[in-house]
């Protein structure tokens, strides 16, 4: 019964950085996190320690760019809670590789687009029948200023110069994921939305961003847990909108 009041929330890319900062936040605001992660022990070391916070954790594998892990924790999810309310799309990584339209290596730019939307686009696919159970469900897709196709062509923005094909592209595709899906989900009680969550100092940038974790996630928090008259089909981050 208790888990039947109760929010139940998804992260995938959950064992670190500001997934699991995320996750960490909606436990504490209540809900049960399952603590989304490919590598089973990264990802039970990460439930234990929320877990030794007070926090209803729950591992489950999901990895991203394997289908049977997803359909699998769709399946698990479904028999245990009966539903989910929130998904979080914040698994992603960069490659070494990666880089301008001249010199990106193909490999790495497949790789980063496989892992960053068509994973997304997947574990979506997946969830969505649980999501439609739910009283209001929340979908956040994780994105980043870097997939913002105005700042990107302004080369007086603060970030343009950092010109990564594969990074870039796959969070614009994230974006795009995000309009589509609120515009097909319109008329429900399913919000859909992409967070900027700033520059913030994880593994990905070599933890050279300036935010610290707990900022970079507050905003894929806040739209996680939006009100029914919160907006849907946005790209925000703490300050407000974000140009597409």
């Amino acid at each position: 019964m208790v888990e039947e009041l109760k929010r139940i929330a998804l992260v995938t890319g959950a064992n670190k950085g500001i997934g699991f900062e995320v996750t960490r936040s909606l436990g504490k605001a209540g809900l049960i996190v399952l603590v989304g992660a490919r590598n089973r022990e990264l990802g039970e070391a990460a439930t234990a320690t929320l877990t030794a916070e007070g926090i209803d954790a729950r591992y489950v594998e999901v990895d991203v760019v394997r289908q049977a892990t997803i359909e699998a924790a769709a399946s698990l999810i479904i028999a245990e809670f009966g539903r989910l309310d929130i998904l979080i799309n914040n698994a992603g990584i960069n490659d070494t590789g990666d880089g301008p339209p001249s010199a990106a290596d193909l490999g790495a730019v497949r790789r980063v687009i496989e892992t960053n939307f068509l994973g997304a686009v997947a574990v979506t696919q997946a969830m969505l029948p649980l999501l439609r159970k739910s009283a209001a469900g929340r979908v956040v897709n994780v994105s980043s200023g870097l997939g913002s196709l105005k700042w990107n062509a302004d080369p007086n923005w603060e970030f343009a110069a950092v010109k990564l094909l594969g990074y870039c592209s796959s969070k614009a595709a994230l974006n795009m994921l995000t309009i589509q899906l609120a515009y097909e989900l319109r008329g429900t009680t399913i919000k859909v939305n992409a967070s900027n969550p700033g520059y913030t100092a994880t593994d990905l940038n070599g933890r050279q961003g300036y935010q610290t974790v707990a900022q970079g996630a507050a905003e894929t928090v806040r739209l996680a847990l939006l009100p029914d008259d919160g907006p849907t089909g946005g790209f925000f981050e703490t300050s407000g909108p974000d140009p597409w």
